[in-house]
């Protein structure tokens, strides 16, 4: 303020000298407007150094008055639509700020831009994985999910908390199905091995069988090799069917096999036992009285030898059942007969089928039937078989014809198998792949029917045992890793055991438990192959342990369970719950104490999981359905104001004020209308320009009365009933100036000039005015406030007698240089 006093008494110095020097020098009117624009300058500066807001930067970025304030202001305003009201304004006027709003402006756009792809990838992110979720497709499954969770993790800090949810949520159903899927794989690859288990025992079983019922019934089998096979078996049998399904008729088969070879191996242990009492009854007798005795003796061994009617009777046992051979009663024998009989029958069909073979060339088959034919015949009576034994001599000559032409025919195959398995001893192939393929060759050599020549047999089984060879090191390596997988589980068990015995189920941890439950199963199964033997009470003991882990599982997983069933109730009570916003909040909620819930089961989690799915999907369908609710009536809002707008976008300037409120009042009807941002704005922008031309037209109507009351008080024609009120009031407080006084007063509110014989008096009225702390900074309502007081004294206050026409001329422009420019009086 100094400064400015200062600035103000030189430029009242300066204009003393002499005319020359006035000529020379600026006006005091130039200097004064001079002054007026440096406060101005340094009064917005202050403004732009301070906290501006943006109205104020955009009235700096449009009327500064400098190119440098202009262009800050430019540069600090931020809001978009204030930046294209600047630029519409800048264009063709300030090329600097038209450019600097156009760089923001596109930095915006870019910045909208960039946030508009953003939210469609994240969006986009949200729909895959819930479309993967829900996809039928499981090709490349895990690869897919693992590629969404890279992309996620790139953008999931600018996610909102409603797309993360939803997106780990999808996450969460991807990995449960990926999980079932290779539990299905597993499951799946397990059943396999075991159904080649059970086929590899049941063909074992078959071939063991069948070789023991071809061979010479006095060659005494192995009985350890026995022993050793049957249980070998029996734990191979009981692994191959832990756990999973097995056909009746498959099981059914397995049973009938093992009790064959129970019997046989049982019957050749009585006979070991008996032999010397069977040897003892074979040596001669002297009397009747010792062979009736040797006879009852050898009834008695019969029954303790029971020896199984399929397999073939060594020959100190066909004597013994003829020492053991009495009459049977005539019950009995009538019995036999009837049973004799419908054996005979069965024989003589067995025969026509066999006979049928032999006209067919089926020689696996007639081999078959001409078995059974013998099996047969050997259950019948002298005098039941006596008739057919010629007609089976017969056959078993056209069977050897029919094996001689068929190894004649065979032959050359043979030799090709012979060759084959020759040439795949000198390869060095995978032992598993080689033994599989001498497997085959195996095979295919008895699907020929074997070969009666003993020197290509020789040759084959000489090849094949050399192509073995390499194959032992790598079963007997095989034997030391079983050993070795036995020896893991050992460990898992031990590991198991103390982990329980240490555990304190008060304070465990649930997850880290439940995973040592699936590591433990895990690396039981990867812990393959074993001895069925040797695992069988590791087997128990680790199913022991895994009960006694599974139990307090069980109930925490049935405690969490429930707790996730309390969660689903209360969703679905959410479901019609009003308020909106709060039913969504407490879902939301619901949610994150979802999460925070422990370990469960997995099929009852899933259950539970799409229960209350269900529950928030609707919960948040109301939300949608609100949502387009509000947005048609946005739309219909819209198409209603639309014919408003044309309306009274279409009145003029000059249109009348009745018709201007009526405009305005249409309006007005509009505010309560659910409008959209845009169309609001327009509404907005409307109402603003229409109230501003009726407060424009209802102001000049005010200065032209104004002005008709400062001609009549010079005539003595003014009405003071006509007055305001309150201007009696406002008269007094200018205080009593003379007439010149008020109008001089009255232009430097207005900032317009005074005639060059007032202009040492205005300069003085400044003065007194700048020491008493009323300038002419006021705000342009304390400008419109002062103006209207020194009206209301020229109109209330003055004297007729000293007001004249040229003093109210003058106070007329100043009311137009103020009110005029848009200032309104209160």
């Amino acid at each position: 303020m100094a400064a400015f006093i200062q600035k103000l008494f030189r430029t009242r110095k300066a204009t003393t000298p002499s005319p020359a020097a006035v000529q020379q020098g600026p006006t005091p009117e130039d200097q004064e407007k001079l002054n007026r624009q440096d406060d101005r300058r340094e009064q917005q500066v202050s403004i732009l150094e301070s906290n501006p807001s943006g109205e104020q930067l955009e009235d700096l970025a449009t009327a500064g008055m400098t190119a440098n304030i202009r262009i800050k202001a430019a540069e600090t305003l931020a809001d978009k639509a204030a930046l294209q009201r600047v630029q519409k304004l800048a264009k063709g006027k300030d090329k600097g700020v038209y450019q600097t709003v156009r760089q923001k402006l596109q930095q915006i756009r870019d910045e909208e831009e960039q946030q508009q792809k953003l939210a469609e990838t994240i969006q986009t992110l949200v729909g895959n994985a819930t479309d993967q979720a829900r996809s039928e497709d499981t090709k490349l499954f895990e690869a897919r999910l693992e590629a969404l969770l890279q992309k996620w993790s790139e953008v999931e800090a600018q996610a909102s908390q409603e797309q993360t949810t939803e997106f780990l949520q999808a996450v969460h159903q991807c990995r449960e199905r990926l999980h079932e899927m290779q539990a299905e794989q597993e499951r799946l690859r397990q059943q396999q091995e075991q159904l080649n288990q059970r086929a590899e025992t049941l063909s074992l079983l078959e071939s063991t069988l069948d070789e023991l019922k071809q061979q010479d019934p006095d060659l005494e089998p192995s009985l350890a090799s026995l022993d050793a096979l049957q249980k070998t078996q029996e734990n191979r049998w009981l692994e191959a069917t832990r756990d999973t399904q097995v056909a009746r008729q498959e099981q059914k088969a397995y049973e009938n096999l093992m009790q064959s070879l129970r019997a046989y191996i049982s019957a050749v242990k009585r006979l070991g036992q008996h032999r010397e009492e069977i040897t003892a009854l074979q040596n001669p007798v002297e009397n009747e009285s010792d062979d009736q005795a040797s006879a009852s003796k050898a009834k008695e061994l019969v029954e303790a030898v029971d020896w199984p009617k399929d397999f073939r009777r060594p020959s100190m046992l066909d004597a013994l059942y003829r020492l053991a051979g009495k009459p049977r009663p005539a019950k009995v024998e009538k019995a036999d007969t009837a049973e004799q009989k419908q054996l005979a029958d069965t024989l003589q069909q067995t025969l026509s089928k066999l006979e049928a073979a032999l006209e067919a060339k089926q020689l696996k088959e007639s081999r078959q039937l001409f078995k059974a034919a013998q099996q047969q015949l050997k259950g019948l009576d002298h005098r039941h078989s006596k008739p057919l034994q010629p007609r089976i001599h017969l056959l078993g000559g056209q069977l050897r014809e029919l094996t001689d032409w068929q190894g004649f025919a065979t032959r050359p195959k043979q030799i090709s198998l012979c060759e084959q398995m020759e040439y795949l001893a000198d390869q060095p192939i995978e032992p598993e792949a080689k033994a599989e393929r001498i497997k085959e060759l195996q095979n295919e050599w008895r699907e020929l029917g074997g070969s009666s020549d003993r020197d290509l047999w020789s040759r084959f089984k000489q090849a094949s045992d050399l192509a073995y060879e390499p194959c032992k090191a790598y079963f007997s390596a095989k034997s030391g890793l079983k050993k070795a997988n036995l020896e893991t589980r050992k460990t898992i068990c031990e590991q198991l055991s103390t982990f329980l015995e240490n555990a304190d189920w008060q304070t465990i941890d649930w997850k880290a438990a439940e995973r040592i439950h699936q590591t433990a199963r895990e690396e039981w199964k990867e812990a393959w192959p074993v001895e069925f033997r040797d695992n069988r009470p590791v087997q128990k003991q680790f199913d022991d342990l895994l009960k006694q882990l599974e139990a307090p599982l069980n109930e925490e997983r049935k405690k969490n369970e429930a707790l996730k069933q309390g969660i689903v109730e209360r969703a679905e009570a959410l479901i019609d719950y009003e308020p909106l916003g709060e039913a969504m909040n407490q879902a939301k909620a619901l949610q994150n104490e979802w999460t925070s819930i422990g370990i469960t089961r997995h099929r009852e989690d899933r259950k539970l999981w799409q229960a209350f799915r269900k529950a928030c999907d609707q919960i948040f369908a109301r939300r949608d359905a609100h949502k387009n609710e509000q947005e048609q009536l946005t739309r219909e809002a819209d198409e209603k104001a639309g014919p408003v707008l044309t309306a009274s976008q279409s009145v003029a300037i000059d249109t009348g004020v009745e018709h201007l409120e009526t405009a305005l009042r249409e309006l007005n009807a509009l505010k309560s209308e659910p409008l959209s941002a845009g169309v609001r704005e327009q509404v907005s922008n409307e109402r603003n320009r229409l109230s501003g031309l009726i407060s424009n037209r209802k102001l000049q109507e005010q200065i032209e009365t104004w002005k008709r009351w400062i001609a009549a008080r010079g005539t003595s024609a003014l009405d003071s009933n006509a007055l305001p009120g309150h201007w009696a009031e406002l008269a007094r407080n200018v205080g009593q100036p003379d007439p010149t006084e008020l109008v001089i007063r009255a232009e430097i509110l207005a900032e317009v000039p005074s005639p060059d014989e007032d202009k040492g008096r205005r300069m003085e009225i400044q003065v007194q005015r700048l020491a008493e702390g009323m300038g002419n900074a006021a705000g342009a309502n304390d400008k419109s406030q002062q103006l209207e007081m020194l009206v209301a004294n020229w109109c209330v206050a003055q004297p007729v007698d000293v007001v004249s026409e040229p003093l109210a001329h003058r106070l007329g422009q100043a009311l137009e240089a103020v009110l005029g420019g848009g200032n309104q009086p209160r």
